[in-house]
């Protein structure tokens, strides 16, 4: 199965689909729970699904980067270091349980409501979790794509359909947050089966040393990546009301959910960027990194460009008239899209060249600016103030992985630059001219950024080799030669 492994196009494909139609059916169950329940008790899952995903990063504390770099290496002990990592993920689960609800008791001792609602949600979830992510990293250490993609749509499936049971049997919202965690924990058994169908190892085996590698650079980072989304709910629920928090955290689930799609671009670069740096081929490591950065970020541009420009629509569209005041925060908010493919792609680029403790800072700063910005912003300005510190938070985080990457002029230049600025321009000139004819703002706006990929020379050569190679093209090709020598004949 390892000899066997996909291309970087395959994994690709496989994780684009899978991504999209998890990330499609998990935007639909939160669509779904905001339609029946009140907007407070939103605003309360809102802080404990911040707090599951805190503690659900927490379970797995940066191993999975670490086991993907370990199982990159030639004649690397894979069923060893599968062993080792899930006797490690076993203790951390339950240790990040337990720290987690003293926390939560100690926090919001006064809200009885809140600590009942945790242990609904988080318990089941976070277990789930844990389960899914050893498999999909089985898997893409492997760099079988479709495995990790067939795991996350199970997932997805089975969260749209307990909030269905739950909308359709009116069912009281506790009942309600236990089936969403139950959603990720069955799962996650589903992924332990097939992962044991496909892997052979013992728990008796020797502890893999390996992953004790420069470990804590990469569980920090991690741990700061995943606050980053969910310091937002924590901090505004001490300056806002719960009715408000439900409205920002409808808003920003829109691009949290589809900051998936550059996340499937990075799976498939990041085990192929591992192995070039461990064979020492540093150009063509920076060549893919600027492919992943270009790719990436055309994906978050698209990505944001519907929702900047008919957020409105959206809104009413998903969630109703009575959740309206989030139209402009989602406009505002869709820009993060724009700056998270680039910045992950960056961020990337510095973790595959065992300069994780670089990232980890960058990230340290952006945490530590978003408890700041969102405190001080939500305070003077409310709702929109929150909204910006959002975007604020992800210039931090590009601005600081640009310059602290030791190919920052390449990547500036041929990447980063050309790629946003043409962006910001564009959008400028659309709202200039067509604020008022929203849809037609939007295909134009979406027209031109496509366009990027034509007039990009590396995209113009990788689609005429890509069309060479492709089995229909070469079919094409033996019939007109067959044509041909038949005519001359």
């Amino acid at each position: 199965m390892r000899e066997n492994r996909n291309s970087i196009v395959k994994n690709v494909f496989h994780l684009f689909y899978s991504t999209a139609l998890s990330s499609i059916m998990n935007a639909a169950a939160l669509i779904v729970l905001a339609s029946f329940i009140h907007t407070e008790d939103y605003g309360r899952f809102s802080v404990v699904l911040a707090f599951a995903m805190i503690m659900a990063y927490l379970s797995e504390a940066g191993l999975n980067q670490i086991v993907l770099r370990e199982g990159a290496k030639k004649e690397a002990p894979i069923p060893e270091i599968m062993a080792s990592f899930i006797k490690l993920r076993l203790a951390l689960t339950l240790a990040t349980l337990v720290t987690g609800f003293l926390l939560i008791h100690w926090i919001y001792q006064n809200d009885t409501e809140l600590i009942i609602l945790s242990y609904c949600l988080i318990i089941p979830l976070v277990t789930g979790i844990s389960m899914q992510s050893i498999s999909i990293t089985y898997f893409q250490m492997l760099e079988k794509m479709q495995y990790s993609g067939l795991i996350r749509i199970i997932s997805a499936g089975l969260l749209i359909t307990v909030v269905m049971v739950g909308k359709w049997f009116y069912l009281d919202h506790k009942i309600v947050f236990f089936l969403y965690g139950s959603a990720y924990f069955l799962a996650g058994c589903f992924g332990i089966y097939w992962t044991a169908k496909n892997l052979t190892f013992s728990f008796k085996s020797s502890f893999y040393k390996g992953l004790r590698k420069n470990w804590v650079p990469f569980m920090v980072t991690g741990l700061l990546f995943i606050l980053l989304p969910q310091i937002g709910p924590i901090v505004l629920e001490q300056t806002l009301s719960w009715k408000e928090v439900g409205f920002f955290a409808v808003a920003y689930r829109i691009p949290q959910a589809l900051q998936q799609v550059p996340f499937i671009i990075a799976g498939a670069f990041y085990p192929v960027l591992f192995r070039l740096f461990q064979a020492g081929d540093h150009q063509e490591h920076v060549r893919k990194s600027i492919s992943q950065v270009k790719l990436m970020g055309l994906v978050g541009m698209l990505a944001a460009i519907p929702f900047y420009h008919l957020s409105d629509f959206v809104i009413s569209l998903l969630f109703g008239e009575r959740w309206m005041e989030a139209a402009f925060l989602l406009k505002l908010l869709s820009l993060v899209m724009v700056f998270q493919g680039v910045s992950i792609a960056l961020g990337d680029g510095l973790t595959t060249r065992a300069l994780q403790s670089r990232r980890m800072i960058i990230q340290a700063v952006a945490v530590a600016s978003g408890v700041f910005f969102y405190t001080v912003f939500s305070r003077f300005y409310g709702l929109a103030g929150a909204a910006t510190a959002g975007v604020l938070i992800e210039l931090v985080l590009l601005f600081g992985l640009l310059f602290w990457h030791p190919d920052r002029s390449f990547l500036f230049k041929r990447a980063v630059f050309p790629y946003l600025s043409s962006f910001f321009l564009s959008l400028l000139a659309v709202e200039l001219f067509l604020s008022s004819f929203p849809i037609l703002a939007f295909f134009i706006h979406f027209l031109l950024i496509l366009s990027l990929a034509g007039l990009d020379k590396e995209w113009r050569k990788k689609s005429m080799e890509f069309r060479r190679k492709s089995p229909l093209y070469q079919k094409w090709k033996a019939k007109f030669r067959k044509e041909a020598h038949d005519g001359v004949s």
